[in-house]
């Protein structure tokens, strides 16, 4: 059995959410926030039998797409800030950050 955590970001949840209910698996969504663009996420927590990963990959990949944003840097913590100008920057956003693990023992009540 294998626990899979997938920190998506919030525009891609309801798709994922629906995609896992359509293909049959179970999942618990938390509320997340990213700490670099500091943006709300949902972590999927997903628990499958080990030949049922790569079915759930799929549905991870088909659902969280990578796009471009334009986001203003935060003001830097130290130093002066009278030099510093924040002029946006486009940086990849969206996509999945996923991690696999084993499950020794699962009971469900």
């Amino acid at each position: 059995m294998k626990l899979i955590i997938a920190i998506i970001q919030d525009k891609d949840s309801n798709r994922l959410s629906s995609a896992l209910v359509k293909a049959n698996y179970r999942a618990t969504k938390l509320a997340s926030t990213g700490g670099f663009l500091r943006a709300g996420n949902t972590t999927f927590l997903i628990g499958v039998d080990d030949n049922q990963v790569e079915s759930v990959m799929a549905v991870i990949r088909n659902s969280c797409k990578i796009r471009e944003q334009l986001v203003t840097p935060v003001t830097p913590m130290s130093g002066t800030t009278d030099s510093y100008l924040p002029l946006p920057v486009e940086v990849q956003v969206g996509g999945a950050t996923v991690f696999v693990l084993p499950v020794d023992q699962f009971e469900h009540f």
